[in-house]
């Protein structure tokens, strides 16, 4: 029964130290443990943000094929997640900067990460969650045709 418990004790804390959180059981009372400190931005608060560009700074962090297909933002910096703290040299300090993705998720953890390296972030959006929202800056680009096969480039 002791071990039991420990293994429980042992994963809990595991899953907590990753940001994971635990699943509340039924009737404990426990909820689960944030996995972001990230502002999710609402289509208002970012619409406010878009009313003054040369002071904003957009990173989408989805890749180049989810940004055609989904639609992203007319003008944005373009870092996956799993670059940014390489590339983070290159991010401009001098603006307040919005994280994206889908759904935020990515997002969210792209700004803790910034927040944490001193920059000023105002929070995380989904471009997805924003159009739905009723968001009108969503644009669409559309993936350019591969040009036809030729008999000099076979």
């Amino acid at each position: 029964m002791k071990k039991w418990i420990l293994l429980l004790m042992s994963v809990s804390v595991f899953s907590v130290a990753l940001g994971q959180g635990v699943e509340p059981t039924k009737g404990q009372g426990v909820t689960k443990a944030p996995v972001s400190k990230a502002h999710l931005l609402s289509k208002d608060e970012l619409d406010k943000l878009f009313s003054e560009p040369q002071q904003l700074l957009l990173i989408d962090v989805r890749r180049p094929d989810e940004v055609s297909s989904v639609g992203g933002f007319p003008v944005y910096l373009s870092i996956q997640l799993s670059e940014l703290e390489q590339d983070i040299k290159w991010i401009p300090r001098d603006r307040t900067i919005v994280t994206v993705s889908n759904h935020a998720g990515r997002a969210a953890k792209a700004a803790d990460l910034l927040t944490a390296k001193g920059f000023k972030v105002a929070g995380a959006a989904g471009a997805e969650t924003y159009e739905k929202d009723g968001g009108k800056w969503v644009t669409r680009i559309p993936v350019p045709a591969k040009p036809p096969a030729t008999a000099a480039g076979k």
